[in-house]
């Protein structure tokens, strides 16, 4: 199924693709008949002549179309392609009909390893969880996307394992098994029906280091869309750095962020470290992870590709906010590597500045958080875990400076974190999280939205009673504030989560910190 119906949409694209337009990385994919190959807009060969173009909006169309990944390109690197419609005159997700936003949720969970911790994602599981008959999905899902559900996994899972193999060096068997496959026969199977190729002849020489040399760690690349203000996205997260956990670097043309983590996959928890370092010049980030994560590479690819927002599409963002924020068409959301740890970060930063946050959250880290080896002298400890939080007692929080409200308030999250009946990251159903947040004590309205911008991913989240953003939009005098914020704010659907990132960063920092300690909660 081809990406647009009309020529004038394909003419837009093939003057993007001539253009090398990186804009549109991951928007959309040329197959060329003349090669039987697919490329991404960025690809350095040769133009195609425009009647040997056929435009796509996803990978897996092209694959179904019978088109083979370009070697040179290679769109495993691509920023994900937003997940709602790509129709010009659908403005909002809000004036979207149900069927569609079910089908950009559907494949939002198939992007997100985490919702899949338990057990392989199938067409039946997923349709359970979206509360749906999995034919229903199956028609929605082609509807939206021109492929089936299986497909478009199967095309993930195949783009993933191409990555693998030609940036690591980890074995045939292990990049089959975090791709997502049952077997080393069907991973066979599968690459050599789709790619007409051996997994081993992806194997690039040198491409990956191992273990024990000066750089070792897993390394593999990232790509996102420009613009992108990597200065101020590195600048948000080193204004809240906590010693042990993160370190960042600002230095021009040396933009890194360290940070360490971990990972429970099923009954298995996973420690380690990485490094994500900005290629600017090249719309993309060099990320090295420790080996000790290599059993969950992916799910630490998609974590850092939502803590630095790299599937955002600036362009339609920009469209509809740079009328009101002109100076922030670069800026993206910040995310975070761990749901758990934004939400105990925000719970502390309640009614307190930056500053201070960031000093209780050290003194959490020092207290409750376990060490972990790194070959980094800044990167000595892992935040503390749910258990950790749960089973902490009062006097132990209230020695730290924690006041009880806010104890409350953590101990409630890490418990629903330890049970299960509380999951934060991209995958979860956004308004039933928000509302379970808001159930918790010491946890309003401004709490559950940060969480959601930040730990969820959700780009519509609107802390509408954030005071700083008040003096952003000019309303803080009004009588109801929140109100006037709230109405203002309909009008940039479904990017409120970017407007308030914009609003943000044109306030200056001593006025950020002042309107931030006077935030109220539950």
């Amino acid at each position: 199924m081809p990406l647009y119906n009309t020529p004038p949409m394909d003419d837009a694209c093939y003057s993007a693709l001539k253009a090398k337009d990186a804009r549109f990385d991951g928007c959309f994919y040329t197959g060329v008949t003349s090669t039987g190959i697919y490329c991404r807009p960025v690809c350095r060969v040769r133009t195609p002549r425009r009647e040997n173009c056929r435009f796509f909006a996803h990978a897996a169309q092209a694959e179904q179309a019978g088109f083979r990944p370009c070697l040179r390109c290679r769109p495993e690197l691509a920023p994900h392609a937003p997940a709602q419609s790509h129709d010009p005159d659908a403005r909002t997700w809000s004036i979207q009909d149900a069927s569609s936003i079910l089908a950009g949720q559907a494949a939002r969970m198939l992007d997100t390893p985490e919702a899949w911790s338990e057990a392989a994602p199938t067409v039946q599981r997923l349709a359970e969880r979206l509360g749906v008959s999995d034919r229903h999905l199956r028609r929605i899902f082609d509807a939206q996307f021109g492929v089936s559900p299986v497909q478009y996994l199967q095309t993930r899972r195949l783009l993933s394992a191409k990555q693998l193999l030609t940036d690591t060096a980890l074995a045939v068997t292990q990049v089959a098994r975090l791709s997502g496959f049952a077997s080393v026969r069907r991973f066979n199977a599968a690459f050599a029906e789709h790619y007409a190729l051996n997994p081993t002849q992806l194997r690039r020489e040198g491409a990956a280091r191992g273990p024990g040399t000066v750089d070792a760690g897993i390394h593999v690349k990232l790509a996102y869309r420009p613009p992108y203000d990597a200065d101020a996205m590195l600048q948000f997260f080193a204004t809240r750095q906590i010693a042990g956990i993160e370190e960042i670097s600002l230095a021009s043309g040396h933009l890194r962020l360290g940070k360490t983590l971990a990972v429970q996959d099923g009954n298995k928890r996973y420690t380690g470290w990485l490094v994500a370092s900005f290629d600017v010049s090249r719309s993309q980030v060099d990320l090295r992870v420790s080996d000790s994560l290599c059993d969950v590479l992916p799910q630490v690819m998609a974590r850092v590709r939502a803590m630095l927002d790299l599937d955002a599409d600036p362009q339609a963002i920009n469209n509809l906010l740079h009328a009101r924020f002109p100076l922030g068409d670069g800026l993206r959301v910040p995310g975070a590597l761990n749901g758990f740890e934004l939400a105990v970060r925000a719970v502390l930063g309640q009614q307190i500045t930056v500053a201070a946050a960031r000093t209780l959250a050290m003194r959490l880290v020092e207290r409750f958080g376990e060490r972990v080896e790194t070959p980094f002298a800044g990167l000595t400890r892992l935040f503390p875990t749910p258990a950790a939080l749960a089973d902490a007692s009062g006097d132990g929080l209230g020695q730290l400076g924690i006041v009880k409200q806010r104890q409350a308030a953590i101990q409630a999250i890490a418990s629903a974190m330890s049970d299960g009946s509380l999951q934060l990251h991209a995958g979860v159903d956004i308004p039933a999280t928000i509302a379970a947040l808001k159930a918790l004590p010491g946890i309003g309205d401004w709490t559950a939205q940060y969480i959601a911008m930040r730990a969820l991913r959700w780009p519509d989240a609107f802390p509408a009673g954030d005071v700083a953003l008040h003096k952003a939009l000019g309303v803080q005098d009004s009588r109801h504030p929140a109100k006037e914020a709230q109405a203002a704010s309909q009008a940039w659907q479904p990017w409120r989560s970017y407007a308030v990132i914009r609003a943000w960063a044109s306030l200056p920092a001593v006025a950020r910190n002042a309107a931030k300690a006077t935030i109220t909660i539950k």
